[in-house]
């Protein structure tokens, strides 16, 4: 019997046919995407939609507790590495600035060109805004604060340092980067259709797809989560600027 490896995978050939039998490190890393992938697009759902209710805000909660726990309990227990604060050995500050800035000024370059062209509805967003709170000023700015500094950091520490590693496991790197920003991609398509019609829907998806890309770049190229993360808050901070104008500036 012959045994022919192939990225993860060792595929066995005998007389009675071939019988393929998955890596370990292949099948856990599948297991470890399918637990926590859809636990932020249901989380991001109950936010704009039955958050209003205890059973949603049950689950929201429960589905953010499960996306930060789930990876630090993996990692120890699963995969038995020790924790680390992901250091930036290999520096990557300089490129993370940059890829930031340009990002920030293509949003604020295409938010000008779309409310130009009359396809950006403020009260629609005004309306959902009220939903959540975010009308009021106070609100806005918290929800900033905590958005760019925290919840940006957490995004890299779950869909970089978790998600695009276990890609990685799967894929490669090059193919683990557009995985990685597909699936990152996902529940921000839930946040957009909340509040935006189609046109920016999808540009909106764009934007979020080419972010997810860069900043799974840039821990494929320094391993670390630091660099993504200025990167992240940079970004974050632009779109900030534009719902700030579109919520309370417009008015």
């Amino acid at each position: 019997m012959d045994e022919v490896r192939v990225r993860g995978i060792r595929r066995f050939h005998g007389k009675s046919g071939r019988i393929d039998k998955v890596n370990p490190n292949t099948r856990k890393a599948l297991l470890a995407l399918l637990l926590l992938v859809p636990a932020q697009s249901i989380a991001t759902a109950m936010f704009f939609w039955i958050t209003h209710t205890l059973t949603g805000k049950c689950i929201f909660v429960a589905c953010k507790l499960w996306m930060g726990l789930l990876p630090v309990v993996w990692l120890k227990f699963v995969d038995r590495e020790p924790l680390s604060w992901s250091p930036p050995r290999l520096g990557g500050f300089r490129a993370g600035a940059v890829l930031g800035l340009a990002i920030a000024a293509v949003i604020f370059a295409a938010f000008g060109i779309a409310f130009h062209l009359g396809v950006i509805h403020t009260d629609k967003i005004a309306d959902r805004a009220a939903q959540t709170g975010l009308n009021h000023l106070g609100a806005y700015i918290g929800g900033a604060i905590w958005w760019i500094t925290v919840n940006s950091l957490m995004e890299e520490y779950v869909w970089r340092w978790f998600v695009f590693r276990k890609f990685e496991v799967l894929l490669g790197g090059k193919l683990a980067v557009v995985a990685a920003a597909l699936v990152f991609t996902a529940h921000h398509v839930i946040v957009l259709v909340a509040q935006f019609n189609w046109p920016i829907v999808l540009l909106g998806s764009a934007g979020v797809f080419t972010g997810g890309a860069a900043w799974s770049w840039l821990y494929l190229r320094y391993r670390s989560i630091w660099p993504g993360y200025l990167s992240h808050a940079i970004v974050d901070a632009a779109i900030f600027i534009v719902g700030y104008w579109l919520i309370f500036g417009s008015k």
